[in-house]
């Protein structure tokens, strides 16, 4: 694959305006192409593809269908439905690709059955484009010229390889002034411009140079400057095969070249492949063998090898940002599903230096209760002052966890809190500090200034790092998902498709959680199925005009939710204390009868929903029998059953909680070997960074995860995960720390 981005743009320019209408037979010839070809690269039955395509052209959303229509797909996992929903646009595009290139051919005369099997049969953008290339229309060109001169027919004289003739002499009858060709000489080169232009347009040639150059060719890099100072000093004189190239290492080199630092080139060994090309075009002895060796070698280093250079770089580029954007949005995804600290009134601080330190105190259920600003750090160190004011705060609204952001003065502010804690020990205080990337995003976003419009930036920051505590998913929805800081590289990659894939991982999580329609923001609505920002914003405003649902047929009331978006979302939206108390399970209202049947069948009542009694029979309950006997799904029926047994449940409960501290670590503190225990902030492709209450976090290397081969960090840790580390080494001047998960004594 080259570089498919660059290519699809060039596709998309030539087509717009045209069209060319299939009949209905075509279509259906079309989509049973496609169908065939998807459960071919995924590895999946016709008949799951099939279901899935049809749920999608029909609208429905991917959680939706995961969730929901589990017996149409063969309970396909979102991951496979996306991937799906990919491949389907992909080859879609691709079809229309194909139309549009064999009407352009045609329109020339230059069509044959050959050529138009040719581009029907190809499963790559890539593969069309390099079949078209010949019939593209160009910008002027050195064989261009050569045409408007009439040089063509001595090019042909030449690619028919004659065994008798003098090439010189056949040039001579192509001098013409008039044409701009004085001699002989300046015949023939114009010829061998056509001949190579033809042979840089073949599809063949550049198909097996692309894979060649790939399979050998080295990345280089050197340093504009090598006496300059910068981050990217490891590649100042650096080469690696470009199949072994990772894809961190890919995206770093892009950006040291784009910085202007390095300069990058793609190095590959020509002799083989002037003898690939020349058996594709020399046919043996001839009067003009010697000149074609030297055209091919022209077509190669003047028209193919750059060309081609680009298209593998573009192509190692893409893999590259797929894969950063892949390992962010798991990141991301962990990230959201963290615990949630429930039942808890917390305390926001906002660190600062010279601006203060901003406070917010929140109760159980994310309400603003105070708002402050103390001078505890450089250069005011008020910490008399700010030591009475948090100490009244946490008295008067009985705050029984501090939450610290960890950015400017974070460590001093760490400091601050832990000592008074210690002043106050009666209390059980506990503090945490939390990754505050983002806060600042959200806090001067329209989104902020309509929700708190009367607090300023500062303020709105303090309450935002107070609830990332208390639910994680329904604070952070509210920031833009790549300013959440868990990615990498996450500025070098495609940004339309970076912020594709996180919304469709925010999408992902805030439907796996459910959302209370009674509670949610606008911004957390807008992410479930089916509902998009107009439509949450109705709710929130039926609900702030009729108070809260009582049941979920309410959402139908609703202006602009029709019963499409009814079907889509009203599964995912939870009702905690309303009339029916399905509604505050994931059972769909469509499946409520089959509840009822269920009852009736086990002798139960509704009305036991969360009773032991209700539970084990639940628990005992054979699926497949019962499911024949109240006519339904096997897989939708155990979803029944799991949701019947724990009603009101947030999935995010079962997780472990964050590590709580009382007092200061600090880098002087640790000496190699020390054991600790750690929350994993970010997964990257050599490592993890790992949170073990210091200011900056500690190091985890790939190799020091696991006593046995790691392929990658993900196999083993996840964001959030709380892990056991040993001390591996520490540079307190640059404030490095590096840790490891193998049990330097040996497991004992």
């Amino acid at each position: 694959m080259a570089n498919e981005r660059e290519t699809k743009a060039t596709a998309v320019r030539e087509t717009e305006g045209a069209a060319t209408e299939l009949t209905a037979e075509q279509k259906a010839q079309q989509q049973e192409r496609i169908l065939k070809q998807i459960a071919k690269e995924l590895q999946l039955p016709h008949s799951k593809v099939k279901a899935s395509v049809g749920l999608l052209d029909e609208g429905n959303t991917i959680p939706f269908i995961a969730r929901y229509r589990k017996e149409m797909t063969g309970e396909l996992d979102e991951t496979q439905l996306r991937d799906i929903e990919e491949r389907l646009q992909y080859l879609r595009n691709l079809e229309s690709r194909k139309l549009e290139v064999i009407r352009l051919i045609d329109e020339q005369g230059k069509l044959t059955a050959e050529l138009r099997a040719s581009i029907e049969q190809a499963v790559k953008l890539q593969e069309v484009e390099d079949l078209y290339r010949p019939y593209r229309q160009k910008r002027k060109t050195r064989a261009s010229v050569a045409k408007e001169r009439g040089l063509e027919p001595l090019a042909v004289w030449i690619m028919a390889q004659p065994r008798q003739g003098s090439l010189e002499q056949e040039a001579s009858q192509y001098i013409d002034a008039d044409k701009q060709v004085h001699t002989a000489e300046e015949a023939i080169q114009g010829a061998m411009d056509i001949i190579a232009e033809n042979i840089a347009d073949d599809a063949k040639i550049r198909a097996w140079v692309r894979k060649y150059t790939h399979d050998n060719g080295i990345v280089a890099t050197e340093a504009k400057d090598p006496q300059q100072e910068s981050v990217y000093e490891m590649y100042y004189a650096y080469q690696e095969p470009v199949r072994k190239l990772p894809p961190h290492r890919t995206l770093a080199i892009n950006r040291g070249e784009r910085e202007e630092v390095l300069k990058v080139r793609l190095e590959v060994a020509p002799e083989r492949i002037h003898d690939y090309i020349a058996k594709q075009i020399v046919k043996g002895d001839s009067v003009v063998k010697s000149t074609l060796q030297l055209v091919i070698e022209d077509a190669y280093k003047r028209l193919i090898a750059p060309s081609i250079e680009r298209e593998v770089r573009g192509e190692l580029t893409e893999k590259a940002e797929e894969h950063a954007i892949n390992i962010f949005a798991e990141n991301l995804r962990n990230l959201l599903l963290q615990a949630p600290v429930k039942g808890k009134v917390v305390l926001g601080v906002d660190p600062a230096y010279r601006t203060g330190c901003k406070l917010a105190v929140v109760d159980e259920t994310g309400k603003t209760l105070h708002i402050d600003v103390v001078y505890p750090t450089p250069p005011n160190n008020k910490v008399a002052e700010a030591e009475a004011k948090v100490k009244a705060a946490i008295e008067k609204y009985g705050v029984q966890l501090i939450v610290i952001g960890n950015g400017t003065a974070s460590r001093e502010t760490e400091q601050f809190i832990a000592e008074l804690i210690g002043k106050m020990k009666g209390r059980g205080l506990q503090y945490l500090i939390v990754n505050e990337a983002g806060a600042s995003v959200y806090s001067a976003s329209k989104l902020a200034q309509e929700e708190f419009p009367q607090l300023d930036v500062a303020e709105r920051s303090a309450i935002s790092i107070a609830r990332r505590l208390q639910d994680p998913l329904a604070e952070l929805v509210k920031i833009e998902p790549k300013a959440i800081g868990v990615g990498q590289y996450q500025h070098d990659v495609a940004q339309k498709h970076l912020d594709e894939s996180l919304k469709a991982v925010v999408e992902s999580a805030v439907n796996h959680v459910g959302v209370d329609l009674n509670t949610a923001s606008p911004s957390l609505l807008s992410y479930v199925s089916g509902i998009n920002a107009t439509i949450a914003k109705n709710i929130v405003k039926f609900r702030e005009e009729h108070g809260k649902f009582q049941n979920r047929m309410q959402l139908q009331k609703v202006p602009r939710l029709g019963a499409k978006t009814f079907e889509q979302c009203v599964g995912f939206l939870r009702i905690s204390e309303g009339g029916n108390p399905l509604d505050n399970t994931p059972i769909h209202p469509e499946s409520y009868e089959v509840v009822d049947r269920l009852f009736r069948e086990l002798r139960l009542e509704l009305s036991q929903l969360g009773s032991k009694e209700l539970k084990d029979k639940l628990q005992h309950a054979d699926a497949e029998t019962l499911a024949t006997k109240l006519n339904v799904g096997v897989p939708t029926l155990r979803d029944i059953l799991d949701s019947l047994q724990k009603p009101g449940r947030d999935p995010r409960e079962e997780l472990p909680p964050p590590i709580f501290r009382t007092d200061v670590l600090q880098i002087e503190d640790l000496t190699p070997g020390m054991q600790l225990q750690g929350t994993v902030r970010n997964v990257i492709d050599f490592g993890a960074f790992v949170d073990i209450g210091i200011k900056n976090d500690g190091l985890v290397h790939i190799s020091q995860m696991s006593d046995t081969f790691v392929k990658h960090p993900m196999d083993v840790v996840s964001v959030g995960d709380t892990v056991t580390v040993w001390v591996l080494n520490v540079d307190v001047k640059k404030g490095r720390v590096g840790l490891t998960m193998r049990n330097p004594n040996g497991g004992k």
